[in-house]
């Protein structure tokens, strides 16, 4: 268990160091830890509409972060390359993520030639059906890419470590809101990198 820990705790940091240098990140991960807890509240209720709350505000939230406003260029920080960051990724790395990206946007085109989905859901009788309908395969798109890399890093890495991700990517709305709670507010300030991060990386 203290294993298990600890390798949560490794994944956490790195992808924190990695990843979280700029304040409009930071911040927008807040924003999208709150809609992923408003997603897992509405889980219980109607899944379907919770996985449009999960991808169209909490993960395009999320993403624009990292693909508009993290710094691609040498981290000196943590003295590696961009290349070097990707390579050792854990999770999506920005390449993985634009492809997984890219599939969810694309996932609904098959309403238009079989609105049954191949059998798997009721056609729908109006525009709020086919967005609940929107809703279903984005949540079962959202549930085999956690499944999918789950199983890539058990079979490349570990056991240990696919399922330490996964846990991971599933604490992670907790744990940004109390990482990042405060970048909202020290962006208001002026302040655009993580100077607390850097700090710490030199003490």
């Amino acid at each position: 268990m203290a294993s298990f820990r600890e390798a949560l705790r490794t994944q956490r940091w790195d992808d924190h160091r990695y990843y979280h240098h700029n304040m409009i990140n930071q911040s927008l991960h807040v924003v999208s830890a709150i809609c992923f807890l408003v997603a897992y509240v509405l889980a219980f209720k109607d899944p379907a509409k919770a996985a449009l709350v999960g991808w169209l505000l909490a993960m395009t939230s999320r993403q624009a972060g990292h693909l508009f406003f993290e710094p691609k260029g040498y981290d000196h920080v943590n003295q590696a390359t961009h290349e070097h960051k990707e390579e050792i990724k854990v999770g999506y790395n920005l390449q993985r993520k634009i492809v997984l990206l890219s599939i969810w946007v694309l996932s609904p085109l098959p309403l238009y030639f079989d609105p049954s989905f191949f059998g798997l859901l009721s056609p729908a009788q109006d525009l709020s059906g086919i967005i609940h309908n929107v809703g279903w395969i984005w949540l079962w798109l959202a549930l085999a890419g956690l499944l999918f890399r789950v199983g890539q890093l058990c079979i490349q890495q570990s056991v240990q470590t696919g399922v330490v991700w996964a846990t991971k990517i599933l604490t992670d709305p907790f744990h940004d809101i109390k990482l990042y709670h405060k970048a909202p507010l020290r962006l208001l300030q002026g302040k655009l990198i993580d100077e607390e991060e850097q700090a710490e990386h030199h003490a």
